[in-house]
């Protein structure tokens, strides 16, 4: 059976007051639509609706990769069946699932169970029990324990107000019979709006089968209003990462302190200390150690490295065995070799650092490709770029460069050879030897250091 899915986004989140939409802000490094999208993904749908009001063209441009989006604008903004009633040519004759875009943490699992409500003909709302129902709507039961009513709380009575299960406003039901009850809802409410919630009322009307599913964890429902909540969520989500890491044999300084903003694959007894950020692709091998204060983006880190503290790693290959840090930069296309090391105030550029290669210490590294056991000297630069264009710097297997050497690209440096310290290398060098560019030292006895004016101050 086909399924259409209607994701809500038009709220205009002046509490968040941002020039971003609201469903633009991130929750550990997926913005709150971006999430939704994904569950309905995860459905395999027919189709896909966003209603949108505020930040259209931000909206599109998000997600100019997901051609099969249909956008529809709620202009006015009279209420959530107003909102749907603008997707109503969307739908397909299955079932249609009615989501959020600020509701972020919704989990297919949690959606299948209405969905084969639904297909049974049958309207599916998915609540939830909680101590503080305040600022939603209520589910109101018959004496047989039967839906017959969501009262929303600005229309509530008393009474009403004291039913703890809630509305989470995701529901399901046969499309057809949605696409008649848009046209029979109506605004008579202390709002003048349309709810989407009135079609209890008419299912009721109609004869139609309503079945409730509490969500097993309420977070999965609730929404972002305000970059408070949005917070409150992130910690949550991130506590909730922290603990599956750690139930899969990953060691964590401190739970509270591990933020993951991605997708992430961490292998077994590694250890990661305090203030460390997962974000983006990131793939850890086993036995790693990563230090505090360490920003990984987008790299993937092979079986027994060590990243000491204060590293920031951004698109790079770092194979086995491999140290890099402390206070280490690098950049994207950086691939390090098996057992390579990358020191302390170091920086590398799409370069290759090869087998056992060494940068210890205060060197600049890029578009170069090191061979095997090369050792860079403190405050070397391979200079890469002439003001137009980038070049590289190779530099051999076994090559031995001094400290505070510049090598100006385009250059190679030959086989076991060693440049002196404080060369400027701009020609080819061949292999083994000695290569320098120096002047003969001396002394000159009768140079003076300048003085400042006193007359000047």
């Amino acid at each position: 059976m086909s399924l259409s899915v209607i994701i809500l986004a038009a709220g205009m989140g002046t509490r968040m007051r941002s020039a971003t939409p609201k469903v633009l802000h991130e929750l550990a490094g997926r913005s709150l639509l971006g999430h939704a999208l994904a569950a309905a993904e995860a459905l395999a749908p027919d189709s896909v609706c966003v209603v949108y009001g505020h930040g259209g063209d931000q909206l599109r441009a998000a997600f100019k990769d997901r051609a099969y989006i249909k956008w529809r604008e709620q202009a006015p903004q009279l209420g959530t069946g107003h909102a749907v009633m603008q997707a109503r040519d969307t739908l397909s004759p299955g079932t249609a699932l009615i989501l959020y875009g600020d509701v972020p943490l919704i989990r297919p699992q949690s959606l299948a169970p209405l969905l084969q409500d639904a297909a049974a003909g049958a309207l599916a709302v998915l609540t939830a029990e909680v101590e503080d129902p305040t600022g939603y709507g209520r589910i109101v039961r018959d004496q047989t324990g039967s839906v017959i009513a969501i009262v929303e709380e600005k229309d509530a009575d008393a009474a009403t107000k004291k039913i703890r299960e809630i509305n989470s406003g995701i529901m399901a039901m046969p499309a057809p019979v949605l696409a008649g009850w848009l046209g029979r809802i109506d605004n008579k409410n202390a709002q003048a709006e349309y709810y989407l919630t009135d079609i209890i009322a008419l299912a009721v009307a109609d004869g139609v089968t309503i079945h409730s599913r509490k969500v097993a964890k309420i977070h999965e429902i609730k929404g972002i209003n305000t970059r408070r909540q949005l917070a409150e969520l992130e910690r949550t989500v991130q506590r909730e990462s922290a603990e599956y890491w750690m139930d899969q044999g990953v060691t964590l300084s401190d739970p509270a302190r591990f933020d993951i903003r991605g997708e992430v694959k961490i292998g077994r007894d590694v250890v990661i200390d305090v203030d460390v950020i997962l974000e983006g692709k990131v793939e850890i091998g086993d036995n790693v150690r990563i230090g505090p204060f360490c920003l990984i983006k987008d790299a993937k880190i092979g079986d027994g490295a060590e990243i000491h503290s204060h590293c920031h790693i951004e698109g790079a290959r770092i194979h086995a065995g491999c140290s890099v840090g402390p206070f280490a930069r690098l950049r994207p296309d950086t691939v390090m070799h098996e057992g390579a090391k990358v020191g302390n105030f170091v920086e590398v550029k799409k370069s290759v650092i090869g087998e056992h290669s060494k940068a210890n210490h205060l060197s600049y590294i890029g578009d170069a490709e090191l061979g095997r056991d090369v050792n860079i000297g403190a405050g070397t630069i391979t200079c890469n770029y002439d003001g137009a264009n980038k070049h590289k710097t190779v530099i051999e297997d076994g090559a031995f460069i001094g400290s505070d050497t510049q090598l100006v690209a385009p250059v190679r440096i030959g086989k076991d050879t060693t440049i002196g310290a404080g060369s400027t290398i701009t020609k080819d060098t061949p292999a083994g030897g000695l290569t320098l560019s120096r002047v003969k030292q001396q002394h000159v006895a009768e140079w003076k250091r300048p003085q400042k004016n006193k007359d000047k101050g």
